[in-house]
């Protein structure tokens, strides 16, 4: 069988051999390193600046820790999934990725979300774990916990064993935030039976 392509430069494939097969391998190491380094150096600077994702759930304000957040998704549709909790709502294509959406206001114990025009599905970050996200009504932008007062270490009303959101914060015009860690929520054997 021929092919029409046209061969590969000596080289190309990796060929340490070649001429400037080393130095290719090289110079593709140094730029992997430099790539990790300032993907480090973002997060990094994320949480020195205590820089947070605020969301509103329902009723509630909410700060995600930037780290722990994949990317925000237009609401669309959801495939439902039978025997399932009335909280996980079912499965979406996220960019090729079939991904669970929570309604965390459900899962709470609090009236399900009517979404509405401003409606979000706010996605785990990969290292989690767990092809998940959350759907928000809405997303209020970032806010610096250096801005906000610590208040009470657990929140008035938190469900048991809800120690995921066991942060509290006051902003300066009065409005409570609790702050969600996402790694203890995926940790959270409740939330990870999502079966009825």
């Amino acid at each position: 069988m021929t092919s029409d392509l046209p061969d590969l430069p000596p080289g190309a494939e990796g060929d340490d051999s070649a001429p400037g097969g080393a130095e290719r391998r090289s110079r593709l190491r140094q730029y992997q390193v430099q790539l990790l380094e300032r993907m480090q150096a973002a997060q990094s600077e994320a949480v020195a600046t205590g820089r947070e994702l605020g969301v509103l759930i329902g009723a509630r304000h909410y700060l995600l820790d930037l780290t722990q957040v994949g990317e925000i998704v237009p609401h669309h549709s959801v495939a439902a999934v039978p025997l399932t909790r009335d909280w996980y709502l079912g499965l979406a294509n996220i960019r090729g990725n079939l991904t669970g959406i929570v309604d965390l206001a459900r899962f709470q114990d609090e009236p399900a979300l009517q979404p509405g025009a401003e409606a979000r599905f706010v996605t785990f970050a990969p290292a989690l774990g767990l092809p998940c996200a959350l759907l928000v009504s809405r997303v209020l932008g970032l806010r610096k916990l250096a801005d906000m007062t610590a208040a009470a270490a657990e929140p008035d009303g938190a469900p048991a064993g809800a120690h995921w959101r066991a942060e509290t914060f006051t902003d300066s015009d009065g409005l409570a935030w609790q702050r969600l860690d996402l790694a203890l929520l995926v940790a959270d054997p409740r939330f990870l039976h999502v079966g009825r």
